[in-house]
């Protein structure tokens, strides 16, 4: 059996580009004991992975030149050595940015195709379900009654921050997005109460007046200027969760940081990162409230799927580029 992987030729600088990558034939390691054989049907590209492109030190370890990347990923188990895990049985893992996934048992997850649609294991139910989860009640300290601003609002966790939000009693949800479309998607399809284009003009201004009574909650996906907006809108009291900073991800020179920042002293602000990593053991609690939203409905999610593996490269662009509404997946 001949398996299809990405690796990672070079480093890149600045925007990635398709010579710093390669998709190349491999044969398909059979499992060992405690191992299983995945043939991959979902793939996941996420803006986090840029980071990992680059040799810097981070919270998670870079991938490894001239080596197949990792991603998330969901399939069918079609070969095991494992006790616990039956060829047919469907799995979520970390192996990604392949055909087919060779690993030890312990690594994989166990997903009801039943339940729901496989490719929301990567999503919704995944890991930027939770990311959004755990974001909006831990890290930013949620409370009924709050004005929330999300920025990416309509990516796979913007998104769901702002429903959630809704869902918990927010007094005002506000999104930001890069096309008129998807500013009338937050609106009229996941009841934000208002939306905004950045590329239409400044984010301050067009925050203001999105909030003109301020913004308790900021759930940054974004950084640079919407940073520096929340935080000119930021009440007293409020909290920042940064989650990610995608105008930042392919800057060869730093970015300069906001420069407000000393108007969290008169707000009493509090701006803390998020990884998702951090914050598992609410794994069975996210999926037990937002499960049920799913199937109702009342919690409405997007996906952009891109098909082939030979599209994985693209897929992951695309994110870059802001071209996806909601999740963007790779179909095997």
């Amino acid at each position: 059996m001949i398996n299809r992987e990405w690796h990672l030729l070079s480093r890149p600088v600045g925007w990635p580009k398709p010579e710093d990558f390669a998709l190349v034939e491999a044969e398909v390691k059979q499992p060992g004991e405690g191992q299983v054989l995945v043939r991959n049907k979902y793939l996941s590209v996420d803006p986090y992975m840029r980071g990992r492109m680059s040799a810097a030190k981070s919270y998670v370890a870079p991938f490894e030149l001239g080596k197949v990347m990792q991603g998330g990923a969901v399939g069918e188990v079609i070969a095991s050595g494992a006790e616990n895990i039956s060829v047919g049985d469907h799995v979520l893992h970390f192996g990604g940015w392949r055909e087919y996934a060779t690993f030890d048992a312990t690594q994989a997850v166990k997903v009801d195709p039943d339940a729901a649609p496989l490719s929301t294991y990567l999503g919704v139910l995944g890991m930027t379900g939770l990311t959004a989860y755990a974001g909006l009640l831990r890290t930013a300290s949620f409370k009924e009654g709050d004005s929330v601003f999300v920025s990416g609002a309509a990516g796979a966790v913007g998104g769901q921050v702002g429903q959630i939000a809704k869902l918990k009693g927010a007094s005002r949800v506000i999104g930001s997005a890069g096309s008129d479309e998807k500013v009338k998607l937050l609106v009229e399809e996941y009841g934000f109460d208002a939306a905004f284009n950045y590329k239409n003009g400044p984010v301050s201004e067009q925050l203001r007046a999105a909030a003109p009574d301020g913004v308790d909650v900021y759930f940054d996906n974004v950084g640079g200027d919407h940073l520096e907006a929340a935080i000119g809108s930021l009440n007293q009291g409020g909290r920042i969760a940064v989650c990610g900073m995608i105008s930042v991800y392919n800057n060869t020179e730093a970015a300069p940081g906001p420069r407000n920042l000393a108007r969290l002293i008169q707000t009493r602000g509090r701006i803390e990162g998020l990884l998702v990593g951090d914050h598992y053991d609410l794994q069975p609690q996210f999926v037990s409230e937002v499960g049920p939203w799913v199937a109702s409905g009342a919690l409405k999610y997007r996906e952009t799927v891109v098909e082939g593996i030979e599209n994985n490269l693209e897929a992951f662009l695309g994110v870059l580029r802001g071209d996806n509404t909601g999740k963007m997946i790779v179909k095997l």
